[in-house]
């Protein structure tokens, strides 16, 4: 398709012109409106491809296989007219659309529900979608308890705005998180930005499920291990039961959290006591290192310290320390 063709829409991913295709067409207006073909620049394909594209170079309806070089100020006018134009049709059908689709979004949302105020939801992203989806309005409460370890870097970055926004709007917002996210830089620059924002954070070093409760009206729990299934619970006996008898438990036996890099003394004696016990279990240090949600280097940290405080030079001699405390220890 000649760029002639193609000036009326849009190409992708296109902002300004490449240096290359820029000194390209320079070269070109040079040679004062003659022809060229595509041979005649062979160290240029991309740049050429590039002009075709944006409609700086046309097809000469006079000589087959060669190009003409057109005037960018007409280019110009003549893409901001269409472009503008497209722009109005896509608005107007954003505004239209949820219109259109209203009533597949109801048969979409009613759909497992029939048979009672508990709803499954099955995929990672669809999980993601209706929490979002509940979510829009901005909620008044949110609850949440998060194992698993420190938060992926670009998931804490994504959602930043979103979260600061709805602090801003008055939300009362608490989250525990596993202990070993103080380990994490940045879990714990997520954590202190949005504290200084209002946010609540706690950290627990005990087993415990994942649950989040938006405004005491809607509450998601998982049902599969892999998280690929979860139920969306809409009754109002049973979000009260969990966030009275499930969150505000666990909250009150969590230790505060602001991002702050000192680690409670209570968070480090309990994570190397877990470490202790996976060593004398016979586990690895990657697999110790994984399930505590903490890096290698982390652990390597705790175990030197560990080898200092018990006044040894080897893992080995560690874990024979290790393993004649235990026995020793009282029944």
């Amino acid at each position: 398709m000649s760029g002639r063709e193609q000036a009326g829409t849009v190409p992708d991913g296109l902002h300004s012109l490449s240096a290359g295709a820029r000194s390209l067409y320079l070269a070109i207006i040079q040679e004062n409106g003659k022809p060229i073909r595509r041979n005649e620049y062979p160290a240029e394909g991309e740049p050429f491809e590039e002009l075709i594209e944006i409609g700086l170079l046309v097809r000469d309806p006079d000589e087959a296989g060669a190009y003409a070089a057109i005037d960018p100020a007409q280019l110009s006018t003549r893409l901001s007219f269409a472009w503008q134009r497209q722009a109005l049709d896509l608005l107007a059908r954003a505004v239209g659309l949820p219109g259109d689709l209203g009533d597949l979004a109801e048969a979409f949302h009613s759909r497992g529900q029939e048979g009672g105020q508990i709803e499954y939801v099955r995929g990672k992203a669809l999980i993601n979608q209706r929490l979002h989806q509940a979510q829009a309005d901005g909620p008044v409460e949110a609850l949440a308890m998060q194992p698993g370890g420190p938060r992926p870097p670009e998931w804490l970055s994504s959602g930043l705005d979103f979260d600061l926004e709805r602090l801003r709007r008055g939300a009362t917002m608490r989250t525990i998180y596993h202990a070993s996210t103080r380990y994490h830089q940045p879990t714990r620059d997520y954590v202190a930005q949005l504290s200084a924002a209002g946010w609540q954070y706690r950290t627990l070093d005990e087993p415990y499920t994942r649950l989040i409760i938006i405004d005491r009206r809607l509450a998601v729990i998982p049902v599969a291990d892999d998280m690929a299934l979860a139920a969306f619970i809409h009754d109002q006996s049973v979000i009260k039961y969990l966030a009275e008898e499930v969150f505000e438990r666990n909250w009150s036996r969590a230790l505060e959290f602001d991002g702050a890099t000192t680690v409670p003394h209570q968070v480090v004696s309990r994570l190397r006591q877990t470490i202790i016990d996976l060593l004398l279990a016979g586990t690895n240090h990657r697999v110790i290192a994984r399930r505590l949600g903490i890096s290698e280097r982390t652990l390597a940290r705790h175990l030197a310290e560990m080898r200092q405080d018990h006044n040894v030079e080897s893992l080995f001699q560690l874990g024979y320390v290790l393993g004649r405390a235990a026995q020793d220890a009282p029944e």
